[in-house]
């Protein structure tokens, strides 16, 4: 049994369906992530969870409950919305503390929660503070400690990071991830940034057009996406387009427009396809299962590694992300041989 059960769910406005039954188990203690373009549901999921929403049909359990048609604050459910909601005239103690005492918790378990919980966030001197005077950081945290403090069942995020700037978010996204641990808090976290949901999460669930493409763990999205459009979300590609001319095993022979290559999997000839593989395992060397020739379009420089972009007919993409290039980065127009494994190559129906 799910610790969060969400079955069937659907919900439509109008003529325009958001879910188109979406099912969704949490495990107690569980980070996991609702990822997707603008539009693809997870914000709609979310807020049919929290009971800010009604459902059309399905039914929403926590912990064993149904609480399909119970009240927001019925619910033990705690949110952190996208712009932290928090109240203006108090202060972050009792910004803290306001859930707790709409719950009549006593004077003291209310400061003794207020104090730990603004410890975890290391807010511990900003207490009497107002929180106009805070930084967007700090007031995200605010909203955090806000909602733990009540030690909800089960806490929502709606893409709290999202008015933060990289180097702040990045930092959020960590300390989140530890305190949430550190809690065993079940979380359900929205966002339509890959690199967010990789980071935090145990589970991602790749959302698109109301309905759920891949549910699994980070790695495993990322290294076998299930679709092609879980492969073009999460995570960059080079991508080459072919027709299948024949198999052999679980092997499938794919004519491309730099030559035949071979990728696992189970298609007719004839069959158009998509074949793909992360950028990170091609090699500039040709090292590999097989070998081709490409030139090279464009060399951009970040950092830690190089993104090397190659000509392609139309349709194609081929790119390749290295940090060893002994001869330093290459100049465009420079011939290079590609290499990589067949167990690398992934296999997709052409869309």
């Amino acid at each position: 049994m799910s610790f969060l059960d969400v079955s069937g769910a659907e919900k439509a406005f109008g003529s325009a369906t958001v879910l188109g039954g979406v099912n969704l188990g949490v495990a107690q203690g569980e980070f996991v992530s609702l990822l997707g373009p603008s539009g693809c549901g997870k914000t709609t999921l979310l807020r049919i969870v929290a009971g800010l929403l009604g459902l059309d049909r399905g039914t929403v359990k926590l912990d064993g409950q149904d609480i399909t048609t119970l009240p927001p604050h019925r619910r033990d459910v705690g949110v952190v919305f996208q712009n932290y909601a928090l109240f203006p005239h108090l202060t972050v103690a009792e910004n803290v503390a306001f859930g707790l005492k709409a719950r009549r918790r006593s004077a003291d378990d209310t400061r003794e929660a207020v104090k730990k919980f603004l410890e975890l966030v290391h807010l511990s001197d900003f207490a009497n503070r107002s929180v106009r005077a805070l930084s967007g950081g700090q007031q995200q945290r605010v909203a955090v400690a806000r909602a733990l403090a009540v030690r909800p069942k089960l806490l929502l995020l709606d893409e709290p990071f999202s008015a933060l700037d990289r180097k702040l978010r990045e930092t959020m996204q960590i300390d989140l991830r530890r305190l949430l641990r550190e809690l065993g808090t079940t979380s359900v976290f929205v966002t339509h940034d890959q690199d967010e949901a990789l980071t935090m999460s145990d589970r991602i669930a790749v959302m698109n057009k109301g309905a759920i493409e891949q549910f699994d763990t980070p790695e495993a999205i990322y290294r076998r996406p299930s679709t092609s459009f879980a492969l073009e979300f999460v995570g960059l590609s080079s991508r080459l387009g072919g027709t299948v001319l024949g198999s052999h095993g679980d092997l499938v022979k794919v004519e491309t427009a730099f030559g035949h290559l071979v990728a696992p999997g189970s298609f007719v000839p004839g069959a158009k396809v998509l074949l793909a593989v992360r950028p990170e395992r091609i090699k500039v060397d040709g090292h590999g299962d097989y070998a081709l020739k490409a030139r090279l379009r464009d060399a951009v420089f970040q950092g830690s590694k190089v993104q090397l972009h190659f000509e392609v007919a139309e349709g194609d993409h081929l790119l390749v992300e290295t940090s060893d290039l002994p001869g330093g980065i290459p100049m465009p127009g420079t011939e290079m041989k590609l290499g990589w494994a067949v167990a690398d190559t992934l296999i997709y129906p052409a869309s």
